[in-house]
């Protein structure tokens, strides 16, 4: 298989070999066969880098609704999670990890646009 030239920001080959085995197969069972999992997942990362809607993701990483399909059927059955708990474990195993220091913080907080110069002490 031949993968186009990687971009600042995608998988490097050693995080893809960690990563893939734990996806689903790359060719279903019926139908046509699915668009590259490393594309795909480059797309993702690119969105989420970048903060860009769906629409402006390049053809590069494919066509935007199927990336974009491809993310939330993988949230909705909850593959992120099982991605996250397996490279723990994985990283755990080989004491890559110090749970007194390490956590993942999914929360973001911000504050409204006009929040920003409010007068003090009214």
């Amino acid at each position: 298989m031949i993968l186009p030239p990687q971009r600042r920001g995608d998988l490097s080959q050693a995080q893809w070999q960690k990563l893939q085995p734990l996806l689903p197969l790359q060719k279903p069972a019926v139908g046509r066969p699915s668009n590259d999992h490393r594309t795909t997942i480059n797309g993702i990362l690119w969105i989420l880098r970048t903060g860009a809607p769906w629409r402006d993701l390049s053809e590069h990483y494919g066509a935007w609704e199927t990336v974009s399909g491809r993310f939330y059927g993988w949230r909705k059955r909850g593959l992120w999670q099982r991605l996250l708990e397996r490279l723990q474990q994985q990283a755990d195993a080989v004491g890559k990890v110090n749970w007194d220091r390490h956590f993942v913080d999914g929360s973001v907080i911000r504050a409204h646009q006009h929040a920003a110069g409010a007068k003090r002490g009214l």
